[in-house]
């Protein structure tokens, strides 16, 4: 048996997107207002998104069951599994000492908390979106600041806003690699393009993340930690990018604006330093502290980058998949649904084929990363499994959200509800390339990975385009540059920040991290549509030929 979406059930688009648009609205207002908690909010969401699907859209109760159990499935293993073992990895440093000898290097490069904010939030952080994506960069940044002593609130914030502007590389460069065979375009024009668009805000974000963290004065007097930042992220960003490729763009780029910051630190220092309180990171119990050395305080986080990159190069991650990377049909979805034009450009079975991750998964690597650390460490095997139940314990709610939340959003994806969403924008005429980008930060704040989003709309893109005499590249750019503003509200990183920042009496739930962002995503992703529309109208000669 097969289905077809259908994008318009009630006979127009826009009055179809206003019912699609009914569970995404229901989910933002129960966190962020009702203040319901967000396995709940989610699990009330699925059950709206279902109702949509199955009443309006006439998906099959079979396949409306099966895409939410494909997507429960999915945030399980991949994403789950990712967050569990990043955390692993945190707590380890923690036990072996490591974090507070980390802590006093930081500390030590500035005690002023806008500058570590800087280099942790925003450099270090792209530096691990680069080799991993998925979450981790939110999960380890959030850690790293709450061990220097900022507020669990705080970090949250902090680390959604920095982990924007690297987005669109991260991962080795996967969701532009996903995108070009997708849309037909060539990859490294793609990667150009965005490496057109990205660092112009990679010199903002720096700006914005201190403003948002201390205000505008507070800002102002580290203007010069903010500039060499930025700066020196967002021309590497561009070389990288428009010279190399999309593969190594954050990786480089996020080590040279670390080395830039610290550079800067040994001839400048703010007039008017401000201090976190004491740190707040201490043994756990039943343990005795351990003094670390320097190395010894990198080595999980250099066994971390050396796993995950080598996970991430094509002849080992082939070699592996082909080994411990069987695909699984999903049960009454597999070759089921049929996209309709114009997502896709002939109606085609989407083929859910749920990539069981074992061996290739990042998450696996951060595993290995972690048990390569103990070893060297010397943390006894009996040690390192109590760290990691209690790691289990710690997460265990997180991940029943994580699954819930990306069931509801496979539920939107196969029902064909977001194409409607992303179809609704499409039809405004010459202002598309200022929707243009916000179709993709609809995508990302849906799906929560600019891949997907990619996946999602990337056709779209090319299609409304090409009717409107648009230059496809900069519309498929585009939704991968905006989606990238919508990654500090997705649902999985508003999640794996409240896992991160977690376990005290002041940390935030999901919703109060929602309603912090919140605004700040859609203010970035209105300056990323107007300056598409500028590269559309007014500076055509930065579209690559």
């Amino acid at each position: 048996m097969t289905w077809s979406q259908t994008y318009a059930p009630l006979g127009g688009i826009g009055t179809s997107a206003l019912i699609a648009a009914i569970p995404v609205v229901l989910l933002l207002a129960l966190l962020a207002f009702w203040h319901v908690r967000a396995h709940l909010a989610a699990l009330i969401a699925l059950a709206a998104a279902g109702a949509v699907a199955i009443f309006v859209y006439g998906m099959p109760v079979k396949l409306a069951l099966a895409s939410a159990g494909y997507g429960a499935a999915f945030g399980l293993l991949p994403i789950g599994w990712l967050i569990l073992n990043a955390i692993f990895i945190y707590q380890l440093s923690v036990e072996t000492g490591g974090f507070a000898t980390l802590q006093r290097q930081i500390a030590g490069i500035s005690g002023d908390r806008r500058i570590q904010a800087l280099l942790i939030a925003f450099s270090f952080g792209a530096f691990i979106e680069g080799a991993a994506g998925f979450g981790a960069p939110v999960a380890i940044s959030g850690a790293l600041l709450i061990g220097l002593g900022f507020k669990p609130l705080e970090a949250a914030k902090l680390a959604l806003i920095g982990n924007t502007a690297p987005v669109a590389f991260g991962s080795l460069g996967t969701p532009l690699v996903t995108l070009a065979p997708l849309t037909g375009l060539d990859l490294l024009q793609l990667s150009a393009m965005v490496g057109r668009q990205l660092p112009f805000f990679s010199l903002i974000v720096p700006f914005w993340l201190v403003a948002a963290q201390v205000g505008w004065r507070g800002m102002v007097a580290i203007w010069p930690a903010c500039l060499v930042a930025g700066a020196s992220f967002g021309s590497v960003q561009f070389l990288v990018s428009n010279f190399h490729g999309p593969w190594l763009v954050d990786i480089v780029a996020g080590a040279v604006s670390m080395l830039a910051v610290v550079v800067l630190m040994r001839f400048w220092k703010p007039t008017d330093e401000q201090a976190n309180p004491a740190p707040v990171t201490a043994p756990a119990k039943n343990t005795d502290p351990v003094r670390a050395t320097a190395w010894q305080a990198w080595l999980p986080w250099i066994f971390l980058t050396a796993f995950v990159f080598a996970w991430g190069m094509p002849q080992i991650k082939g070699r592996l998949d082909a080994w411990f990377s069987p695909l699984i049909p999903v049960p009454a979805l597999h070759h089921t649904v049929i996209k309709m034009p114009p997502v896709a450009p002939k109606p085609t079975p989407d083929p859910a084929v749920f990539k069981l991750n074992l061996l290739s998964a990042t998450g696996t690597a951060l595993l290995l990363a972690g048990i390569a650390s103990a070893l060297v460490l010397r943390v006894g095997a009996g040690r390192a499994l109590r760290i990691y139940g209690q790691t289990v314990w710690r997460v265990r709610v997180s991940l029943l959200t994580i699954s819930t939340m990306m069931a509801l959003g496979f539920t939107t994806k196969y029902s064909g509800t977001d194409t409607t969403m992303g179809l609704a924008m499409a039809g405004t005429g010459w202002l598309f390339p200022f929707f243009s980008p916000i179709i993709g930060w609809l995508g990302v704040a849906l799906t929560g990975s600019d891949t997907s989003s990619n996946v999602l709309f990337g056709n779209l893109q090319k299609v409304t385009a090409e009717q409107l005499g648009l230059p496809p590249l900069l519309t498929c750019a585009a939704n991968s540059s905006g989606g990238v503003m919508g990654k500090m509200i997705d649902a999985q990183s508003i999640v794996v920040a409240a896992v991160a920042t977690g376990g005290r009496p002041d940390s935030p739930t999901a919703g109060t991290i929602l309603r912090v962002v919140f605004w700040h995503s859609v203010a970035l992703a209105i300056l990323v549509g107007l300056f598409v529309m500028l590269q559309a109208y007014v500076f055509p000669g930065m579209i690559p030929n």
